[in-house]
């Protein structure tokens, strides 16, 4: 036997407890204390914002221009802050997060050198800030400002007041698009010219909360963003044979689009199939773009808490209606370069994007933007709002999956804003759990696969080496990210549904979730607290496993016993919880004259220790009984999961 060979199953079989002395400790997974904070006036006990829940604002209107020579984009943004706190600011603090491409920036000291998804192959300048100034009843003063790393401290001459003032902040910058953007941005070059995809490219205000005041955890790559709501209003300037494609709605198409493209468009807002607005044979057609040097493409969008961008003379661009609930229409749009069109390709783009979208407003909350666009270009797979970034390379079931899975990120975390740089389950494992609905509906299930080849993976994710939910993304290993953050959560929120509270119950408290929190921003504890409120179920013994310990379940069957010793008389079946998670029990029981029991317990069975015995009326001797029959847990040991012929 190889040495590889011998080193993998000493790899799987450390996964799996044989060990069968309990871990378990019932005061500990019933503990009666579970909520560090009681409820108050601005985050009720309940889960929902309180009477006084106030969260502040920031609304943008940039303008930039790219320069497609050096790859630069130039431009001013304005934004009007709002302070809704019940705080004196006296001072500001801005996300550069354009700084980490710099070679001195804390993301190049770490992630870059440990490698992977989000290492930065190149550096540039990253922003470079031409001015930075304050507008105030009028009068525009010169800003005192310091910049650390990927964030800005704005010091005021005067405090900024509490519950309603505004302040006006001007900033001019530019910076170097970079050719692999931290795997969220970057330059694709094909045969018909580079595919720019511009995101986290201006200065953003960060996130003033009730929880922790300022959020100024610098950009290192894994970690993602957390952003305050506003309205945004954006243009690019780019060479006429650039078409641009951004968040929001297109505000001035006629301006911008041949007036071919232009009939297309609007035939496009009416179809329920894909349009094609621009195609693969007219990409290189002089035609196909209007007669003058450079156009201004400007966009709309309102209640988002960013934009992104993409520009490129090689687009192929089509597009479709997208049908609402609530009767409202939007629209599905695709551009990607011509390489991208193949089999079950970027053509079908569109028909994904549509599909994905009316999905998840029927079966969650309205989306809530005019246009859902897919950018195929470098980028793997990015969210922003109204607009994802995807493959070019894509096709199949991974572009559904990865169209679907960033078009989900318009719930988790655009609309539900909660704290990415802290709490990645909370959007990606979210995200990732809806996607898995959307997939066996999509199609009649076209692109379902089975991922794991049938395997279960249990051990693998519980493994001791894997960590745990509560963690931040800097934290987690690389390796580990992909369980961590979507697989495991993901399957968390499987189980709450298919087990614990059965789908009718969890469906109504995870969409009463949503609209509690639409728009705002949900800490960990506003989660739990909704879920079990909505619910009607205490759920603290859940969460304390899944999110807040890598607690491992092992279920056993340790005894049988007939009573009497005569199996007609009915039998007393002995269970054992091995390792410190605790969940419900579903047994099958087989006797031998072929009558089956299926059996269910609650999850309180385990309140009084780690075993649990209940008796069953028997008519002949127990066959076989058989621990979770239909593999909803993610037992990490099955081998003990069934009893044959004779007790333990």
């Amino acid at each position: 036997m190889k040495k590889s060979i011998i080193a993998l199953l000493s790899f799987l079989i450390s996964f799996v407890g044989f060990a069968q002395e309990s871990k378990y400790d019932h005061r500990e997974a019933f503990h009666p204390h579970f909520y560090p904070y009681l409820g108050n006036d601005f985050r009720s006990a309940s889960g929902e914002p309180g009477p006084k829940y106030w969260q502040n604002r920031a609304d943008y209107k940039i303008n930039c221009t790219i320069d497609t020579a050096t790859h630069i984009v130039s431009g001013d943004v304005e934004i009007i802050y709002t302070n809704n706190s019940p705080d004196n600011l006296k001072f500001l603090w801005l996300q550069l997060d354009q700084n980490i491409y710099k070679q001195d920036s804390r993301g190049s000291a770490t992630t870059t050198q440990t490698g992977g998804r989000w290492a930065n192959a190149q550096f540039t300048k990253g922003d470079v800030l031409k001015s930075v100034n304050i507008e105030s009843a009028g009068k525009i003063t010169k800003a005192k400002y310091i910049v650390t790393d990927t964030r800005m401290q704005i010091v005021l001459n005067e405090p900024l007041k509490p519950t309603g003032a505004k302040i006006k902040l001007i900033v001019k910058f530019e910076f170097e698009i970079p050719e692999y953007g931290t795997d969220r941005m970057g330059r694709l070059t094909t045969k018909d010219g580079i595919v720019y995809e511009v995101a986290q490219w201006f200065p953003r205000m960060c996130v003033y909360d009730d929880i922790q005041g300022w959020n100024t955890l610098p950009y290192l790559g894994a970690g993602e963003f957390y952003c305050e709501y506003g309205d945004y209003e954006f243009s690019v300037t780019a060479p006429a044979n650039l078409i641009v494609v951004g968040s929001g709605e297109l505000v001035n198409p006629l301006e911008c689009l041949t007036p071919l493209q232009q009939k297309r468009w609007n035939d496009a807002k009416n179809s329920d199939t894909t349009i094609v607005l621009r195609s693969q044979y007219e990409v290189n057609d002089k035609s196909s773009r209007p007669a003058k040097a450079n156009c201004t493409w400007k966009f709309k969008i309102t209640n988002a808490r960013d934009v992104a961008w993409a520009a490129s003379k090689a687009f192929v661009w089509d597009a479709a209606k997208i049908n609402l609930p609530s009767g409202k229409k939007c629209m599905a749009i695709s551009a990607y370069p011509v390489e991208s069109i193949k089999k079950d390709g970027w053509q079908r783009s569109t028909e994904f994007t549509k599909a994905s979208i009316e999905h998840y407003s029927k079966t969650w909350f309205e989306y809530p933007y005019p246009a859902a666009t897919n950018v195929g270009g470098i980028v793997g797979g990015m969210e922003y709002p109204g607009i994802v970034f995807c493959s070019h390379s894509d096709s199949g079931a991974s572009l559904w999956g990865v169209t679907d899975h960033e078009f989900g990120h318009t719930w988790f975390p655009m609309i539900v804003g909660n704290n990415e740089r802290k709490y990645a389950w909370m959007d990606e494992g979210f995200n990732t759990f809806i996607n898995s609905i959307s997939t066996k509906e999509f199609n009649k299930g076209e692109f379902v696969e089975d991922e794991m080849h049938g395997l279960d993976v249990s051990a693998f994710i519980f493994n001791d080496k894997m960590d745990g939910l509560f963690n931040s993304p800097e934290v987690i290993q690389q390796m580990n990210l992909g369980i961590t953050a979507y697989y495991k959560p993901a399957m968390m929120l499987t189980v709450l549904r298919e087990v614990v509270l059965g789908k009718e119950r969890f469906d109504d408290a995870f969409r009463e979730y949503i609209r509690r929190w639409a728009f705002k921003h949900p800490t960990p504890w506003d989660f739990f607290h909704s879920i079990e409120n909505a619910s009607g179920e205490d759920l603290s013994w859940f969460w304390r496993a899944w999110v807040l310990n890598t607690w491992k379940l092992d279920q056993r069957v340790k005894e049988i016993k007939y009573i009497r010793n005569k199996p007609e008389d009915g039998a007393m079946i002995t269970i054992e919880n091995v390792e410190k998670m605790v969940m419900p029990v579903s047994l099958l029981v087989k006797e031998e004259n072929g009558k089956e029991h299926k059996i269910n317990l609650p999850v309180e069975v385990w309140q009084r220790g780690s075993s649990w015995t209940f008796g069953i009326q028997t008519t002949s001797k127990i066959k076989e009984i058989i621990l979770d029959p239909e593999k909803q847990l993610p037992d990490v040991n099955r081998n003990n999961n069934t009893f044959k012929e004779k007790p333990f």
